[in-house]
C-alpha cells in the first residue's frame, strides 16, 4: 500500500516515546523551560489581558510556570495528547493538536512552546487554533527552526555515507523562517510577525547529545526512517566528525537549536488594514526624486 505522502511522522511511535519519557522529562526540559520563559517575555510587552488562554502541548507546565503572575491571564487551559505528561494541577484536557475539541471563539489567546513541530498538518493545526480564537485574540508559538542539530544532522549523514554508502532520513524536518509567515497568512492569521533565535548548547560529546534528545523524547519518528538500529560504526564514525568539526576550545561539542516565534492575530474590524490598492495620493517616482 502506497504511504500518503502528508503523513511525514509515525505519531503513533511518537506518542509512546513520549510516554516513557515522562518520569524523567524533569531533568532534561531545559530548551523548554528556556522557550517558556521567552514566550513569557514577549507577552509582557503586550498591553493586553487574555482572562482565558490555551497552552497546546503543555508537558509538564512548564509554560504555565513561567506565566505565573504575569500576561493577565486568569484561566490557562494544559492541553497535552500525552496523558502521562499532564501536570498535577491546574485545568487540563488530553486532547490530539491536530483535533483540537474546542469550540469557535473560546479563548483570548492560544500558546504553544515547542510541541507543534510533531504535528502532520501544521496549516491544520494553525485554522483550528485559529478557530478557536476570539476576535482579536493573540496567537503565539514557538518551533524550532531549520537551523536546530544541523551539525548533528551534517555529521550523520555524512558518516552514514562514508560508512553504508547512502543515507536515510535521521532528523525530523523544521520550519524555515521564509515560510513561517505564510503558514500564518494561510491560516487566516491576521498582523503576522515572525522572528528567529539561536540557542547553542555544548556537550562533552556528541553521544550526550544523543542521549539527552532520547530522553526527551525527540529522536526520530519519521515514516520513512530506517526500521532496525543504525550500525554502531556509523554512529562512532558520527560523533568522530562531531568532535573533529564542532569541539570548542575546551573539547565540548555545541549543537544550535534555532527558536522561531510566530505572533498573530485572530481578525477583527479594529486592527490596522493596508490601504486599499490605487488609493495612494503621491506618485512614488516623485517621492523618491525628493529625497535623492
Amino acid at each position: 500500500m502506497q504511504q500518503d505522502e502528508r503523513i511525514i511522522f509515525d505519531r503513533v511511535c511518537w506518542r509512546k516515546r513520549r510516554a516513557r519519557t515522562a518520569v524523567g522529562f524533569g531533568t532534561v526540559n531545559f530548551m523548554k523551560m528556556e522557550a517558556a520563559e521567552r514566550l513569557a517575555e514577549r507577552l509582557e510587552d503586550i498591553s493586553r489581558r487574555f482572562p482565558t488562554a490555551l497552552d497546546l502541548g503543555c508537558h509538564q507546565g512548564e509554560l504555565a510556570r513561567a506565566l505565573a503572575g504575569r500576561g493577565g491571564i486568569e484561566t490557562l487551559v494544559q492541553a497535552e495528547i500525552t496523558p502521562e505528561f499532564l501536570p498535577s494541577e491546574g485545568v487540563r484536557v488530553v486532547c490530539d493538536d491536530e483535533w483540537l475539541p474546542f469550540g469557535a471563539e473560546t479563548f483570548d489567546a492560544v500558546f504553544s512552546v515547542l510541541s507543534l513541530h510533531w504535528t502532520n498538518d501544521l496549516p491544520g493545526a494553525l485554522i483550528q487554533a485559529r478557530r478557536a480564537l476570539k476576535p482579536d485574540g493573540l496567537f503565539m508559538a514557538i518551533l524550532p527552526g531549520a537551523r536546530t542539530l544541523q551539525e548533528l544532522r551534517q555529521c550523520l549523514a555524512d558518516a552514514e555515507c562514508e560508512v553504508e554508502g547512502g543515507i536515510s532520513p535521521r532528523v525530523s524536518p523544521f520550519v524555515e523562517v521564509r515560510d513561517a509567515g505564510g503558514l500564518l497568512q494561510r491560516a487566516g492569521f491576521a498582523l503576522p510577525v515572525i522572528d528567529s533565535e539561536l540557542v547553542r548548547i555544548s556537550y562533552p560529546h556528541a553521544l550526550a547529545l544523543m542521549h539527552e534528545l532520547r530522553a526527551m523524547g525527540e529522536t526520530n519518528a519519521l515514516m520513512s526512517r530506517r526500521r532496525h538500529f543504525s550500525r554502531r560504526a556509523t554512529l562512532l564514525r558520527a560523533v568522530e566528525l562531531y568532535q573533529e568539526r564542532y569541539a570548542n576550545e575546551e573539547g565540548r561539542v555545541e549543537a544550535t537549536v534555532e527558536l522561531i516565534t510566530l505572533t498573530g492575530w485572530a481578525p477583527h474590524a479594529s486592527q490596522q488594514q493596508p490601504a486599499r490598492r490605487g488609493s495612494g495620493k503621491v506618485n512614488l517616482g516623485d517621492a523618491l526624486k525628493s529625497i535623492t
